[in-house]
């Protein structure tokens, strides 16, 4: 049909020049008139219809949410690349302070007393420690000592327990699981008992510092394992606290029994007593705490046993020990 329709038109057009030619008409003018008369009929209608609006997601990456997150993605991408911000000026960050400078003004006080570098032999350093104390309360000596242990190996995992000479400066809550509740409270208990404190134990009730136990019924603290392990209160028979002379062990326990254990980069951290006590005293625990790590030195160590010893107290500015006055 469509190719009968141009022919038909042809034949008309060439009847139409033919008779101009007759006439003596233009020509020319008439040539142009089926020119675009032809192309008009050849030419078939093209009807363009809107672009129809793509359906968006309620959610995904197809989402209008997603898409707007894409586009302002793009558009920053774009600014950073731009050469705009180059213009803005640069803001300087402050250079990162010392630790020293971060701390409190009284603290910055004190440790001018401490010279940088200098190590002092233990007298000194347990005067200058009592010295730059700033806290407001009777602040803890305590004691930090750098071996060269490795604690992964059991031999070298350093662990003991012992009575310091001029006690803790602390006032030790006693509580005793036995069945002879009278002969521990008058070795000094301040609560003892048996089904007494483990329904205190039901009720999460733990108004005691040290909790000592005869062997016969540490099976019954099995299940508060969980509960008293994490404070440090579980009986334990390498601490002195699972024995069957509860006398003895509350009687240590009030003298200022105290327990020590390396952690896990082979430093043992411990209080030797307070800010209140005499030099003398002072200097009695720690021998007594160095004597102690020095008795279990583990024989694979080889070299120095001791890094580092250092004196400090709650707060305070930190005191290098001479190693040559600790051995």
């Amino acid at each position: 049909m469509a190719e009968a329709k141009k022919k038909t038109t042809a034949k008309a057009k060439t009847t139409k020049v033919k008779a101009a030619i007759a006439d003596d008409q233009d020509i020319a003018v008439i040539a142009s008139e089926v020119i675009v008369e032809t192309i008009d009929a050849e030419t078939k209608p093209v009807i363009t219809e809107a672009p129809k609006e793509k359906k968006l997601a309620k959610a995904g990456k197809r989402s209008a949410k997603a898409i707007e997150a894409v586009e302002e993605k793009v558009a920053k991408e774009e600014r950073k690349e731009s050469d705009d911000d180059a213009e803005k000026p640069k803001q300087h960050s402050n250079p990162t302070r010392s630790r020293l400078a971060r701390r409190g003004k009284n603290f910055r006080k004190n440790a001018e007393a401490v010279e940088v570098g200098k190590i002092y032999e233990l007298k000194e350093a347990i005067a200058i420690a009592q010295k730059t104390s700033h806290v407001k309360f009777d602040a803890s000596v305590e004691l930090h000592v750098n071996l060269n242990v490795d604690p992964r190996h059991a031999d070298q995992n350093i662990r003991d327990n012992l009575v310091l000479p001029a006690g803790t400066g602390k006032s030790i809550r006693v509580a005793v699981l036995t069945d002879d509740a009278a002969a521990a409270t008058k070795a000094g208990a301040d609560f003892a008992g048996n089904e007494e404190l483990l329904a205190q134990l039901d009720k999460n009730q733990m108004n005691f510092d040290i909790l000592i136990a005869v062997p016969t019924l540490m099976a019954k603290l099995g299940k508060y394992a969980r509960m008293l392990g994490p404070r440090g209160l579980m009986p334990n028979p390498k601490s002195g606290t699972v024995t069957t002379d509860v006398a003895k062990a509350v009687k240590e326990a009030k003298a200022g029994r105290v327990e020590y254990r390396v952690d896990s980069t082979g430093i043992v951290h411990l209080a030797v007593g307070k800010v209140s006590f005499t030099e003398a005293q002072l200097m009695e625990n720690v021998q007594a705490v160095l004597q102690s790590i020095k008795n279990n030195k583990p024989a694979s160590v080889k070299g120095s046993y001791f890094k580092v010893v250092h004196l400090a107290t709650s707060m305070g500015p930190s005191v290098t020990v001479d190693l040559s006055s600790v051995n």
